[in-house]
């Protein structure tokens, strides 16, 4: 167990001590959220073209025929 930590011998990524980030600690604030530039449909509309043009849609629509045949077919009433 640690019971004595020197915290001016810890040296931090920018070169100051992390003594010197604590001192400062009340001065400085750190961003914790990030911003992105998105276009949400854009990206959806990609998906959809991409979902076409390899052929996955046929392959939906024939799984919609054949799951409801074999619902018919199974199905009492």
């Amino acid at each position: 167990m640690i019971e004595h930590l020197d915290l001016s011998l810890m040296v931090l990524n920018d070169g100051s001590t992390a003594l010197e980030a604590l001192n400062h600690g009340a001065t400085h604030a750190t961003i914790l959220a990030q911003q992105f530039d998105q276009d949400i449909l854009g990206d959806m509309n990609g998906a959809f073209s991409r979902f076409v043009e390899s052929g996955q849609i046929w392959a939906m629509l024939i799984g919609f025929v054949i799951g409801y045949i074999f619902k018919g077919l199974t199905s009492y009433g």
